[in-house]
């Protein structure tokens, strides 16, 4: 089971000298899963499905924010276009490169019950870090989820760099980013403290592998499990969320009030 975290807010006194709006924050609580994953992992593309298929069939799913966290199977790796994926496992794990053809032709059958079809003959040897850092830049703009698909599809299926800064510039205004924001927070390192922060916590966690999924910071599912598990996990989850938050009632004073039908009394 996952630790608890407390959100410390800090109160102040307001000025009644000043009349400009003042944003207030909402407290409203949201059931989140939060998913550690990498552009580069066939699984965690396979994941996404199994669990894009339970989210379809559970009946709170309008309910859920799904939330996509850094995690970067080797950070240390060096973007290199001028071998082959298979040359890259065969070097990186000390296994032929029959061996690595064998093992990325076992996920691609696997994949393609899934309706995804991978190309790994296509796909580019590339460090991620540049792409979870557009993938934080769109969830600013609430538009993380399509752009994660984006990456995925771009790398397993259209053999795309993922760390080219014009490749995930096009990339991002695809799904709507702007292209001139794009640049400059990648180029800046601006993203830097939330993809460090998102691998420090699942260092916390005791995450090792991904896809892992995280459930309301109580349950967790690693691997691409078939998607009853999922939705298994997903309503177990949510029961005792939503009774731990219960929805809240409005006691109502009744008095003098205009309608939509023009009545006011």
């Amino acid at each position: 089971m996952l630790a608890w975290y407390s959100l410390i807010m800090s109160q102040q006194k307001l000025n009644p000298k000043i009349t400009k709006d003042i944003p207030v924050m909402d407290t409203t609580p949201v059931f989140t899963v939060e998913i550690w994953s990498d552009i580069v992992c066939p699984f965690c593309y396979l994941g996404k499905r199994k669990f894009e298929e339970a989210l379809a069939q559970f009946e709170n799913g309008d309910q859920v924010r799904v939330v996509w966290k850094s995690f970067q199977l080797n950070p240390d790796v060096m973007t290199d276009t001028s071998i082959s994926v298979y040359q890259h496992l065969s070097r990186s794990k000390g296994i032929t490169e029959e061996v690595a053809r064998q093992m990325a032709e076992g996920v691609t059958q696997r994949a393609k019950e899934a309706g995804l079809n991978y190309d790994f003959d296509k796909a580019v040897v590339a460090n991620t870090y540049r792409a979870h850092c557009l993938l934080h830049l769109a969830k600013e703009h609430g538009m993380q989820n399509t752009m994660k698909e984006r990456l995925l599809k771009a790398y397993f299926i259209e053999g795309m760099n993922v760390d080219d800064p014009e490749v995930l510039v096009k990339l991002g205004t695809e799904v709507g980013l702007n292209a001139q924001e794009i640049s400059e927070k990648l180029s800046s390192d601006a993203f830097r403290p939330e993809v460090e922060e998102d691998m420090d916590l699942a260092q916390r966690f005791g995450i090792r592998g991904v896809p892992y999924f995280v459930f309301d910071r109580k349950y967790a599912v690693s691997g691409a499990q078939e998607s009853p598990v999922f939705l298994q996990t997903l309503e177990r989850s949510f029961e005792e969320w939503k009774k731990a938050n219960p929805a809240a009632e409005l006691k109502i004073t009744e008095g003098a009030q205009c309608t939509p039908d023009k009545k006011c009394d």
